[in-house]
């Protein structure tokens, strides 16, 4: 999720698509916080890891 976040982000910064950019952003934020939830032990939605 944060690669396809980072992927969408460059892409809308390139082709200067604010639709794709605000989708990279959202997409990085929702990443990183299931990993930091992930890698603290905490179940999220009944599943330890998130591949």
């Amino acid at each position: 999720m944060i690669i396809l976040g980072i992927i969408l982000l460059v892409v809308g910064l390139l082709a200067q698509l604010p639709i794709l950019t605000t989708i990279g952003g959202i997409l990085i934020v929702v990443g990183l916080v299931l990993a930091v939830v992930g890698f603290a032990g905490k179940k999220i939605g009944g599943r330890s890891h998130w591949f």
